[in-house]
């Protein structure tokens, strides 16, 4: 039984604070997920890579007749099976076990299939947001932390932005309709960082930050 298996409100730790309200909830498309970060087209042909080397091999050294050759490539199918299998649960379990959640204070990000963890990133830790676009509108949402605590980059994968291990950031990683997601961010985060600013310029001057409006960059990718 994990530590939120029983939540108060899906995917978050917790009850929401008096005045805070969700605006969007989401997770990975398994698919997408798949392809993109377990790589199940790139193992699929390197059996099928295998395969054909194995038929050439058979013919080659052992005399086999094509139909030999074709039963012996064969030999490799259930090993193949099995591997994409694994890899394509991996990613089904990674998608049913994520649920991304964007209030208006906050990013969090619930995850993990044998333990569970759960992320909060106040807007006030997020210095800027970045959008890519995959197919069919699904897309990546990296976010770039401006505060000093550290996450670990293993304990976030698969939701990190990848090869960023020295400052990890974490991803809304695959998830549909991405743009319109970024957007609702950016609005949202924005929204957040003229109340902070409002409440705190009568005390001090509000300390300056990486940007004054959430940064949406697209990178568009086929």
């Amino acid at each position: 039984m994990s530590e939120y298996e029983y939540e108060a409100v899906r995917g978050l730790p917790g009850k929401l604070p008096e005045g805070e309200s969700i605006l969007w909830q989401g997770a990975p498309d398994w698919r997408t997920l798949a392809r993109r970060t377990f790589h199940v087209r790139a193992l699929a042909a390197y059996f099928v890579f295998l395969m054909v080397l194995r038929g050439i091999s058979a013919v080659m050294f052992e005399a086999a007749s094509p139909i030999g050759a074709v039963a012996s490539a064969l030999t490799l199918l259930p090993y193949a099976l099995t591997a994409l299998g694994i890899f394509a649960g991996l990613a089904y379990w990674h998608s049913r076990t994520t649920v991304y959640t964007i209030t208006d204070r906050r990013v969090v990000m619930r995850f993990g299939i044998a333990i569970q963890l759960a992320v909060n990133l106040p807007f006030a830790e997020i210095g800027s947001a970045a959008l890519r676009v995959l197919t069919d509108g699904r897309g990546d949402i990296p976010l770039s932390l401006t505060g000093t605590g550290r996450l670990a980059y293993l304990h976030m994968w698969p939701h990190v932005r990848p090869a960023r291990f020295r400052n990890p950031e974490p991803m809304l990683r695959c998830v549909p309709d991405a743009a319109r997601v970024a957007q609702l961010l950016t609005d949202a985060w924005t929204a957040d960082a003229e109340r902070r600013g409002g409440s705190t310029r009568a005390e001090r001057p509000p300390r300056p930050a990486p940007m004054q409006r959430a940064r949406i960059a697209a990178e568009v990718s086929a």
